[in-house]
């Protein structure tokens, strides 16, 4: 592992750690090739919090050398039941680490502390778990037909798989593409969000740690262009994205222009909420108020318009005010705060 990517850094929390900077290719923490660099922003202060090497083009190649060496001559040997035994490792390291995990997560995206600690970093976990279950129970099945034939179905990985993961919930969605991934024996590349790298690499670190083999897990740092290459290239054979519909389609033109890989999309999906009449008003209110909020607003499923049933909407809107004028916002390491900053300068005056 590089000295050059370690450094030292003071969690808010009051704790130090050590973060590894760099592109995290066939299990090191390693410079870009052509050396560039960008920052990582605390959306708290506007305050830089460190710097994170960049992804190039030449970059994606090396991590997807590393992933199809990996997937060929390593990961396709490890049966079922070992790759549980690792993914179930690194949900018992990520348990160990939660406390730092959590911090961290909230320095560079700004969500409350104790909403990271007690929601995504479990949620993460709890999808390694559950995909280390599925390890050796992806399967074909023998099909009955004609005496004098056999038929059968094999499952088998794909290969190489690429996954672009957003801002808004970096660790929880970084578990969410690799895991099911991992299980049915495919390796990966994993680009994360130029908002939130630092959560991401330390997942990485945990991965070397839990014993995963070289080249099977590969994190990027870097901009859209890094996506777009990753999109475009040539040896990877499935690529995933959350994120804008926008952008979801342009992924999804390069990838049937390219190879023809597979692609997994997970879009914008806003839709509102109807309040009827006949409903528990004060339930209604609740989960609309969290719909309208959580993780402020920034979300795929927020409910970005509310109708309400005349009858009701005094009501209602009398109720969903005073909830709304209670939310705590503040420095996302204070107790009690349910808001902290928007993701960026831009988000907030996009929206706010």
């Amino acid at each position: 592992m590089g000295n050059s990517n370690e450094e030292t850094l003071t969690l808010p929390t009051g704790k130090t750690i050590k973060i590894q900077t760099g592109l995290f290719i066939d299990n090191e923490f390693v410079e870009s090739v052509d050396g560039k660099r960008f920052v990582t922003i605390d959306p708290s202060t506007e305050g830089v919090i460190t710097t994170v090497a960049e992804a190039s083009s030449k970059d994606v190649d090396l991590a997807v050398e590393a992933a199809t060496k990996a997937f060929s001559n390593v990961w396709c040997h490890i049966d079922g039941k070992e790759r549980g035994k690792l993914l179930n490792k690194l949900a018992d390291l990520m348990e160990r680490n939660l406390d730092d995990l959590a911090a961290l997560e909230t320095l560079d995206n700004g969500k409350a502390f104790s909403i990271t600690k007690t929601i995504d970093l479990p949620e993460a976990i709890r999808c390694y778990r559950y995909f280390a279950g599925w390890c050796d129970k992806v399967h074909g099945k023998v099909i009955e037909t004609q005496n004098d034939k056999f038929c059968y179905t094999r499952n088998e990985p794909l290969g190489v798989c690429g996954a672009i993961v957003p801002w808004n919930f970096p660790i929880s969605l970084m578990a969410n593409k690799i895991a099911p991934a991992l299980a049915c024996g495919n390796t990966v590349i994993l680009k994360t969000a130029e908002q939130t790298p630092l959560s991401s690499l330390k997942v990485a670190e945990l991965c070397k740690e839990a014993g995963f083999p070289k080249g099977v897990i590969n994190v990027l740092s870097g901009f859209g262009s890094t996506g777009t290459v990753m999109a475009n290239h040539m040896k990877i054979d499935m690529i995933t994205f959350t994120g804008s519909t926008e952008v979801g389609k342009s992924i999804q033109k390069a990838a049937a222009e390219s190879n023809l890989k597979r692609v997994l999309l997970e879009l914008g999906g806003k839709s509102p909420s109807i309040i009827f009449a006949d409903s528990n008003l004060d339930t209604a209110v609740k989960f609309t108020f969290n719909g309208s909020f959580f993780n402020h607003g920034q979300f795929c499923v927020a409910a970005t318009r509310i109708y309400v049933e005349e009858h009701v909407y005094d009501e209602f809107l009398k109720k969903f005010k005073t909830d709304a004028e209670a939310i705590k916002i503040g420095n996302p390491f204070e107790s009690k705060i349910y808001q902290g900053p928007q993701i960026s300068r831009k988000q907030f005056d996009r929206y706010c």
